[in-house]
């Protein structure tokens, strides 16, 4: 049996596959104790820990512990004159008009930041070596004084030369060996100082509590007779053996948004489908992303609470419009939605559980889009009444009834999600128009024609059981590991030698830790360049076959970087401009058998032929009754367990031979 968890801010979504079988679970998060939501969800699905062969996990354990400054207590050790690079940070204001405008704060006090006299140069040549003595004699009683869990070692050109960093994480081991330690030339091996120690000092922050967490979770497992594979999503889109995130915890920082993107992916292709604007709309948040021919977008870079993290991530934009999103009034008047949301705890008013603001989901039972005794295929019963008292306030202050102000809170959150697939689409140079639109989430389908309407798209893809899409791309993701490098040369006639030998030392050490983690079998190699003109601040990548490498001309290279730049600047560059690489990121990836066809979960809810949407009759249609080929008119609400498909007049749904459901709009 494989089985998937993901814990999300208001569900805890499991997927298990056995002999052939899928079954579905949505339970409510713990979110003080996030591995008691994952054990719920197993307990709720009947599914003994002794019978998994096969446990993948994704969580918002590292996301909450930087959000919430819940991580460990940490020291930062940088190059004598250097210590304060974590607060001087970039000289960029991101509210530029406010006067009280402060940078976000680092995880670290700065009495907890110490220095090392060493110096290495760009080149990787050294300048000082490091001052040992000093070390042993100043560095390492101060760290054994402060009672820290854990320490950021981020050396100066650490990327060129790992030296010096490899000798201080190796002193400090032998002398305090119950220190956790993080260093920068095995966190983020690249150029740009600040964000390098920004990353480092993220991962020696989460370390601790996410090998808390792992080891809580594997030990109850291990109670409980769990003797198979238990594997961790990363936020690139592929998953690794748990025990690999204790040297890295910061790869798992955007475990569920990733997954979901993965198992949208996978169940798109059974569709034909492989051009895609995803995006999940969970409990607090809503995540989009592009996916070209099948393949998603892998950023550099992201953030979290405005610190800059350098790992690859699959390129998600997230924006607080969930489903438990509050609805508010700022101070000058103006309708809000997000980005603070009623979470799990006490979750939107109708939960019943305590929660008095109005919240999206609130939005949509006051609206007639969610029935109160239709919410997880009848399990949940929701209090329209107090849905309906939550919005009273602000319809009041809008001067408008209830029945508008849920409505205009859902033409905000629809305002809010076009503006994030903008982010993905139209500035990166591609038309929303030429993708299929992919909801998922437990809000997602609700809202997915409202959105595409407002970006001309034309198609929709449902998956079925949309809610616990993330948890299906758990069990669909592959072992992946990448490794990126700075190498800056300008593009000429040796470059691609210069790549290939790049390429070669990274596939070794890819592979011997592959084969370290007992992950044998065929694997397949990608690699990407970030190139850029030389002058310009910021690189784009450029796609490159490993196996093209013996062939590659650096005027093959070329080419290639000005149709990328031509697709995100809309200009080639000027004739005869020096081009440069940058970096080069490398990927090894362990393919896994596909799962069998999912089919939408039967809920076994009688309903009536039809309810009321902002007083329109709409058609009241079973997600798990409707056979291939079935058209569905709108206006109608395709109920299923996980989600509800909102299908408005003027759109026509089918599902189709892969147990998508397929709407068009009509005309």
């Amino acid at each position: 049996m494989r089985v998937g968890i993901e814990v999300g801010g208001t569900f805890t979504d499991l997927v298990a596959v056995d002999q052939g079988e899928v079954r579905v679970i949505k339970v409510p998060s713990t979110p003080r104790s996030p591995d008691i939501g994952a054990f719920n969800a197993l307990g709720a699905a009947g599914i003994p820990p002794e019978s998994v062969t096969d446990l993948v996990h994704g969580s918002t354990v590292a996301t909450n512990a930087i959000l919430e400054r819940r991580g460990a207590n940490i020291a930062f050790v940088a190059t004598k004159g250097f210590r304060d690079i974590l607060f001087m940070q970039r000289h960029d204001r991101r509210s530029i008009y406010d006067l009280h405008y402060a940078k976000p704060a680092p995880p670290v006090r700065r009495r907890d930041c110490f220095e090392v006299p060493e110096r290495i140069a760009p080149d990787g040549s050294v300048i000082a070596p490091l001052d040992e003595a000093a070390v042993t004699h100043d560095l390492i009683p101060a760290l054994a004084a402060g009672g820290y869990q854990a320490v950021a070692i981020c050396l100066l050109s650490a990327y060129a030369s790992p030296a010096h960093e490899m000798r201080l994480k190796e002193m400090i081991e032998a002398a305090l060996p119950g220190l956790k330690v993080a260093a920068s030339h095995e966190v983020a091996p690249e150029f740009r100082e600040f964000e390098r120690a920004s990353t480092t000092a993220l991962s020696a922050y989460v370390q601790p509590v996410i090998d808390g967490y792992l080891d809580r979770f594997g030990a109850t497992l291990a109670g409980a007779g769990f003797t198979g594979h238990f594997s961790v999503m990363q936020s690139n889109g592929g998953r690794m053996p748990a025990i690999a995130m204790r040297k890295n915890a910061i790869t798992a920082l955007l475990s569920g948004p990733a997954a979901g993107v993965v198992g949208a992916i996978r169940q798109a292709a059974r569709s034909d489908r492989g051009n895609l604007i995803t995006f999940d709309m969970g409990g607090t948040s809503t995540d989009v992303a592009l996916v070209q021919d099948g393949e998603a977008s892998l950023a550099a870079e992201t953030e979290v609470d405005g610190l800059p993290i350098r790992t690859p991530v699959l390129d998600i934009v997230t924006v607080g419009a969930g489903g438990g999103s509050l609805v508010w009034i700022d101070d000058g008047g103006m309708l809000r939605v997000g980005p603070r949301s009623a979470g799990a705890e006490p979750g939107p008013a109708c939960y019943g559980k305590g929660g008095t603001q109005p919240t999206v989901t609130d939005a949509h039972v006051v609206r007639g889009t969610i029935r109160p005794d239709a919410f997880l295929g009848g399990g949940m019963s929701l209090d329209a009444a107090a849905a309906h008292r939550a919005f009273e306030d602000v319809a009041k202050r809008l001067g408008t009834d209830v029945q508008g102000a849920a409505a205009a809170a859902i033409r905000l959150a629809v305002a809010n999600i076009v503006r994030a697939i903008q982010l993905v689409s139209t500035e990166r140079g591609r038309d929303p128009r030429d993708y299929a639109l992919l909801p998922f989430g437990g809000a997602g389908p609700l809202l997915a024609a409202e959105i595409a309407e407002e970006l001309g798209i034309r198609e929709i893809l449902v998956p079925p059981n949309p809610g616990v899409i993330s948890a299906l791309g758990l069990l669909s993701a592959d072992y992946v590991k990448l490794r990126g490098i700075t190498r800056r040369v300008g593009l000429g006639d040796e470059t691609p030698a210069i790549i290939a030998a790049d390429c070669a030392r990274l596939r070794e050490a890819t592979e011997s830790e592959f084969a370290a983690l007992g992950l044998t079998g065929p694997l397949e190699h990608s690699l990407e360049l970030d190139m850029r003109f030389v002058g310009q601040a910021f690189e784009i990548p450029v796609t490159v076959a490993p196996a093209e490498l013996p062939g590659l001309t650096a005027a093959d290279l070329a080419e290639r970087f000005a149709a990328a730049h031509q697709r995100v600047y809309l200009h080639g560059g000027e004739p005869g401009r020096k081009v440069e690489l940058v970096g080069l990121r490398f990927g090894v990836r362990r393919r896994l058998d596909a799962l069998p066809e999912v089919k939408e979960r039967a809920s076994g809810l009688s309903r009536p032929p039809s309810a009321e949407v902002m007083g329109v009759p709409a058609k009241l249609v079973d997600a798990a009754g409707l056979s291939v080929g079935e058209a569905v008119s709108g206006p109608a609400l395709i109920e299923g367990y996980s989600s509800t498909t909102w299908v408005p007049p003027g759109w026509t749904g089918a599902r189709d031979a892969a147990g998508n459901m397929l709407l068009r709009k009509e005309g």
